[in-house]
């Protein structure tokens, strides 16, 4: 029999989905593979980063010590370990420096010096060399140091603005990596270079004649691996205006094309260690991940003759990352989750199916508890196709009274992507009886280079633009309420909760601005290597774009803000620093508009504590009743 719903407002229903829960989830961010079948996954624990073992005995997976935070410091971060011959070697977050600490029984030793920073660690095939990425005082290369940490580590790549996936030959005579230069992101221009290196009886190698292999200003090369045969190196690529699968035969110099269509087989490379495919051990197959509207499916592809084929790992998984293959072969391991399944590390054996290996959140709720994501397509106030994802409102133990409030939430980057995986935030909102809308605004990826795009120059227009008819839609659509309606986002996303609030004042009753980008020109000045040049193809060169920095600068017109918004910031971003946050919430102040500032001590560009997530969802929700609910 169906328990009947209890009718009430929408936005007030009693959600199990609690800040609490929220906060004391863990996320997954990479897994790799041991030659012996060991499986080591690494844990976002509040502000700790924590490497779990799980033994090919089957035995219940083991933290690998209670010392360290593993993170490494490279720009955004990533590639924060690797594992092989036994060994673990990964980055300590404190010193940047790189330790190696036995899989199964031994304590952790540095390997590197403490200066500077280490990322993607990456041992080569005799366990003897490590390679590694490293910026000391902005500078970035790739170095070698030898596995023990016998010899000062040795500069071996430099000369490029900055240095991706590092990757050996099986036969550890090669090594190819990823660079690219400013004012490029790594999105917009990369090349995969490759060279020789020697191998002396003592010391560490030497590079020779370096070659470019693909890629240039105006094409993006994500990935690079070599086949375990030694034949290709695989690689990511959109010349089509796709990324694209390819392979590059080390024997006859020639380039091949995999996949096609209209998918994306690669992601922007915001952090180091990203990873889309992996080769099959005996190199005639690679499994990669290829995104459709925001949903990731597992395919193979044989190399030989090019067959594709679905790889269906459970109905459930409609996103997945960092796909690896076990040595044996036989397992595929990855992090997936669904609109309705919470994140996990799973594996999949296509004699055996799907098994869990970890899980981000207890499960204790039923599927129906939560919220289904559906794409969604409209048009944009020009008349272009707009894309993201909506979610109705889910509770089993309410329905709604007229109609539901509606919560936009803006991602980042700005070049990002909302997909359909397990995403907390939303079901937040969702089990409370909001509609939430992800607007995967022009300028996002997953849809195309052209897609990707239209927001060069355009920041601040269509990001505002799309957000706005986003909304517009599922008012005349009659699927929510037009007067009570929230726009929420952080970093770039919360630069265009500020420039909506400005541009479209009353179209929303209320924005959430977290860690926003007030004032293009202090950001350029202000923030770290990375994205420095960023605004170079989201707004123009300064001086000459000096007008349009202006313009697009929340700050300067912040006497259009009219609606109520709440502001929170980390007092130790590095990215957008705090003076970003304290300067529009001054301009708020003089124009007497109803706000809230909240600062979170020791956090940084995005919150990690479990106090702070806990304690941000329940302002959160506070604020909302006071200004949207009841206002």
């Amino acid at each position: 029999m169906t328990k009947k719903k209890t009718p009430k407002q929408y936005g007030l229903w009693p959600s199990p989905i609690t800040p609490i829960s929220l906060a004391r989830g863990i996320a997954f961010s990479d897994l790799a593979w041991d030659h012996d079948g060991t499986l080591v996954w690494r844990e976002w624990r509040s502000d700790r980063g924590v490497l779990v073992v799980q033994s090919p005995d089957g035995e219940a997976p083991r933290d690998l010590n209670n010392d360290f935070s593993v993170r490494a410091g490279v720009g955004y971060g990533g590639g924060d370990f690797t594992v092989g011959h036994g060994y673990f070697y990964f980055v300590e977050a404190k010193s940047g420096r790189i330790f190696r600490q036995p899989t199964h029984v031994g304590t952790a030793n540095p390997i590197t010096p403490a200066f500077g920073n280490a990322a993607s660690p990456t041992i080569s095939p005799d366990g003897k060399k490590l390679l590694f990425v490293h910026n000391y005082e902005r500078q970035d290369c790739i170095a070698v140091v030898d596995s023990e940490g016998n010899y000062w580590p040795q500069k071996l790549i430099s000369g490029d603005d900055f240095y991706m996936q590092p990757c050996w030959h099986p036969e550890g005579d090669r090594i190819a990596w990823i660079a690219w230069n400013h004012p490029q992101m790594p999105w917009d221009g990369t090349t995969l270079k490759l060279a020789k290196v020697t191998k002396p009886a003592q010391g560490l190698p030497k590079l020779g004649r370096v070659k470019k292999i693909a890629g240039d200003e105006k094409t993006a090369i994500f990935g690079a691996q070599f086949s375990p045969d030694g034949r290709y190196l695989a690689y990511v690529a959109d010349p089509d205006g796709w990324w694209q699968l390819h392979v590059y035969d080390l024997e006859s110099s020639e380039h091949r094309v995999l996949t096609g269509g209209q998918a994306e087989h690669g992601i922007p490379a915001w952090v180091q260690g990203r990873r889309t495919f992996d080769f099959s051990p005996d190199g005639k197959l690679i499994y990669f991940l290829k995104n459709r509207d925001g949903f990731v499916g597992l395919w193979q592809v044989d190399i030989k003759s090019g067959k594709q084929q679905r790889v269906r790992i459970g109905s459930e998984y409609n996103w997945m990352e960092q796909v690896a293959v076990a040595p044996e072969g036989k397992r595929v391991a990855m992090i997936a989750s669904g609109g309705r399944i919470p994140t996990r590390v799973v594996t999949y054996d296509a004699s055996d199916g799907s098994r869990v290996m970890a899980r981000s959140l207890p499960e204790e709720l039923p599927e129906k508890a939560y919220a289904l994501p559906s794409p969604l397509t409209w048009k944009g106030m020009d008349g272009e196709d707009v894309h993201g994802i909506f979610y109705s409102p889910q509770n089993e133990g309410f329905e709604g009274i007229a109609l539901p409030p509606l919560m936009v939430l803006v991602h980042g980057g700005p070049t990002g992507q909302r997909g359909a995986h397990f995403d907390g935030q939303a079901q937040f909102f969702a089990s409370r009886g909001w509609a939430v809308l992800q607007v995967n605004y022009r300028g996002s990826t997953g849809y195309g280079r052209v897609y990707r795009d239209k927001l060069r120059r355009n920041w601040g227009i269509y990001d505002v633009q799309d957000t706005v008819s986003g909304a517009q839609f599922l008012v005349e659509d009659g699927q929510v309420d037009g007067n009570k309606l929230v726009i929420m986002g952080g970093s770039a996303g919360g630069f265009t909760v500020l420039k909506t609030l400005e541009d479209y004042p009353g179209v929303f009753k209320a924005g959430v601005n977290l860690y926003g980008v007030a004032n293009h020109f202090t950001l350029a000045a202000d923030t770290h290597k990375f994205e420095e040049r960023y605004l170079d193809s989201m707004l123009g060169p300064l001086p000459e774009a000096a007008e349009i920095y202006r313009e697009r600068s929340p700050l300067f017109f912040a006497d259009k803000i009219q609606d109520p918004i709440i502001v929170f910031q980390g007092e130790d971003d590095k990215v957008v620093p705090q003076n970003q946050s304290d300067e529009i919430v001054a301009a708020l102040q003089r124009n007497g508009v109803p706000h809230e500032y909240h600062l979170y001590p020791g956090e940084g560009h995005g919150f990690r504590k479990t106090e702070t997530i806990e304690k941000f969802y329940a302002t959160l929700e506070k604020f909302l009743k006071q200004y949207v609910i009841f206002g």
